[in-house]
């Protein structure tokens, strides 16, 4: 597959929204006039210099933007003599990479004159990072969040009821992610007019995974500026997790069209069986789910499979449509971790540079562990794209008698 690297944000997605033959806008005839009026709106002021300039204020005053760039010493000698960085996403204001594109959401929304802002959480932090947005923008909130996760990630539950939030249990099918984007698109459907759903990954119908990974884009047009000041080049390699894979493309864009290795990292859970695990790409196939076109698990019926991850964040059937279509082009890597390699990376990074990630975020930590083992020399760049303040119980509870 040829592609221009140099042009390609600019030229991925194409007007439909398609990334080669992922991606699309399949929804319902009554949404199509909505979604038009988000993708004309996204349109009209991502050209804007208001807007550009009241986000990049935003990005300073509020956020806490650049996050920096930290060069993980202990953990790199721990290893060998490849060097592991991390981008300090975790330092961004409400502790996640997903303030970014909440915050361009939230402009959006005032922009097109909506009342309300919409969407699904899986790990809590989508949930913080809009209920935040919400209250900055002076917004009404609803966060549909699934039963199982929400006894998993009760800190974040309660950050998002103190930003004034709503909080909507699912009690469908396995209560987790994805059920919480069913009901929040139910919900939407109903409020369409004076509400917007901010989507909280790289996934959805069409303009929501190019909306979502241009905001997210900050995350490495820094890290690849801020590196190269640290060490006068860039890194060899770059590490993320991918659910949706939002902080992942938020990291990869910049780099795609420089000589250095991508490496997007899946939940294997608890192992390689359906159900035990969510590894989209690894062992998934072509599907439309909610909405647009990817690669996704599936039964032996055909629809999405249960997915199973100790990551609430990363227990998604499917993966944002550019991660599938950047997959079958070869440009990135797709691995995988397991809950009991992720757990080793938290307990690992928080002992040995004092930084307590996400479970999410110690997925990608986990596998730049074993990059480093396998190259022995260069340097690894990964998106600590969240803090694991959200998982300490849930950590102590499983897994506490081993480390603590």
């Amino acid at each position: 597959m040829n592609i221009n690297y140099q042009s390609y944000l600019k030229n991925y997605p194409d007007e439909k929204g398609f990334f080669g033959e992922f991606g699309g806008a399949y929804i319902p005839d009554e949404l199509k006039a909505a979604f038009k009026e988000i993708d004309d709106a996204y349109n009209t002021i991502c050209k804007s210099s208001k807007f550009i300039n009241e986000l990049r204020r935003i990005r300073k005053e509020f956020q806490g933007r650049p996050t920096p760039v930290y060069h993980c010493e202990r953990l790199s000698q721990s290893i060998g003599n490849a060097q592991i960085y991390m981008k300090r996403e975790d330092l961004n204001h409400s502790g996640a990479h997903k303030l970014n594109h909440c915050m361009g959401e939230g402009l959006l929304a005032k922009y097109m004159g909506k009342k309300k802002l919409i969407a699904e959480t899986g790990a809590g932090q989508h949930g913080v990072a809009l209920a935040t947005a919400a209250a900055f923008f002076g917004l009404e909130c609803e966060i549909h969040m699934g039963e199982v996760d929400i006894k998993k990630q009760a800190p974040n539950v309660a950050r998002m009821k103190v930003l004034g939030a709503k909080v909507i249990p699912v009690t469908f099918g396995l209560k987790t992610l994805k059920e919480a984007v069913d009901s929040a698109f139910m919900a939407y459907m109903k409020e369409y007019k004076d509400a917007i759903y901010c989507i909280g990954s790289v996934v959805g119908p069409h303009p929501f995974p190019k909306m979502v990974r241009d905001f997210q884009t900050v995350v490495g047009f820094e890290a690849r500026e801020q590196f190269q000041e640290m060490t006068g080049e860039l890194p060899d390699a770059l590490v993320a997790c991918v659910g949706g894979g939002s902080n992942s493309a938020g990291l990869f864009m910049p780099f795609l069209a420089d000589d250095v290795e991508i490496y997007g990292v899946e939940p294997m859970g608890k192992g390689h069986k359906i159900g035990e695990h969510a590894a989209s790409i690894t062992y998934g196939e072509p599907g439309v789910m909610h909405g647009f076109n990817s690669i996704m698990l599936k039964d032996d019926k055909g629809e999405p499979a249960p997915v199973y991850s100790n990551a609430s964040g990363l227990d998604y059937p499917s993966v944002g449509p550019e991660h599938a279509f950047l997959h079958k082009a070869g440009r990135i890597k797709y691995k995988y971790v397991t809950d009991e390699e992720a757990i080793d990376a938290f307990f690992k990074l928080s002992r040995l540079e004092g930084i307590i990630p996400a479970l999410e975020s110690s997925h990608a930590v986990a596998y730049a562990m074993k990059l480093a083992k396998e190259k022995k020399t260069g340097s690894i760049l990964v998106n600590l794209s969240g803090r694991g303040d959200k998982d300490l119980e849930y950590v102590i509870e499983k897994h506490g008698d081993k480390f603590l």
